[in-house]
């Protein structure tokens, strides 16, 4: 069994790295028939086909050569760990912000992140969402002692630098044509993507959203999100804040921990 394992690792690592000097004497006799190369050109093919199935919106902004070309070096240094598709590619936005050539392009790995958390909750596990009703006939008493427990399927996050955000939404929509100009307004943006029944969807997220939903996530009282959230940003219209999140969707339950109750969203 040892014997088969040991094979079976260097075979792979024979695959994605065809001039490895430290392959063993046997497999490099195996590799140097000619038909080895139908079986490498094969798993590089694939490997770049996923992760051009797994980032969609990086591959509209670079254009295919660029991102095939992209991804067989990602493909040489990463090789898949795990037969599913769509979980390869998970660090390819840490590979883009090293790679020189996507240096000019600052927003690329955040795009590529939007992207991953897409593929998150879109493979999250299915969950009912809190009723809106059920926050607004609590009691201010009880609603300020509330905890929003993030949905299964919500994905956040906060891009200090770019707006990629902005970017990432219109490049993940097929519909907008390449050649209508535009240009996004240069500043930091959120985004909050969840899949509450079924198909996956987004919403843009401000500082004090983002620091809202970090503060559910941790547990906190909805009165101590609501004061991170002021904290963050202090022009923060709260109650429009927190219906935009139900609407999407961002929250499976809520409990009132001083009064022992869990409550489902219906």
């Amino acid at each position: 069994m040892n014997t088969l394992a040991t094979f079976q690792k260097d075979f792979a690592r024979a695959l994605m790295a065809p001039h490895d000097s430290a392959a063993p004497e046997s497999m490099r006799a195996l590799t140097a028939q000619p038909g080895f190369a139908v079986y490498r050109n094969t798993i590089m093919k694939a490997c770049i086909d996923t992760l051009r199935a797994n980032y969609p919106a990086v591959a509209r902004l670079v254009g295919d050569e660029w991102f095939r070309a992209a991804a067989a070096i990602y493909a040489h240094e990463s090789p898949p760990q795990d037969s599913r598709l769509l979980e390869y590619g998970s660090s390819f936005s840490a590979f883009l912000a090293r790679f020189a050539p996507a240096q000019a392009l600052l927003y690329l790995p955040d795009v590529a992140r939007l992207d991953r958390l897409w593929i998150e909750a879109h493979t999250a596990r299915d969950e009912p969402t809190v009723d809106p009703a059920t926050i607004v006939n609590l009691t201010p008493e009880n609603l300020a002692a509330t905890v929003l427990h993030p949905h299964a399927s919500a994905r956040w996050a906060w891009f200090p630098h770019t707006p990629a955000f902005s970017i990432w939404a219109r490049n993940r929509d097929s519909h907008i044509a390449n050649n209508e100009p535009w240009q996004p307004e240069w500043k930091a943006e959120g985004a909050l993507i969840t899949r509450p029944h079924g198909a996956v969807q987004w919403i843009a997220l401000d500082a004090a959203g983002y620091a809202f939903l970090e503060q559910c996530a941790a547990g906190a009282l909805l009165a101590q999100a609501a004061n991170a959230a002021l904290a963050a940003q202090d022009n923060a219209d709260l109650q429009q804040m927190l219906a935009a999140m139900l609407r999407a969707g961002a929250f499976a339950r809520i409990t009132i921990p001083a009064l022992g109750q869990s409550r489902s969203p219906y």
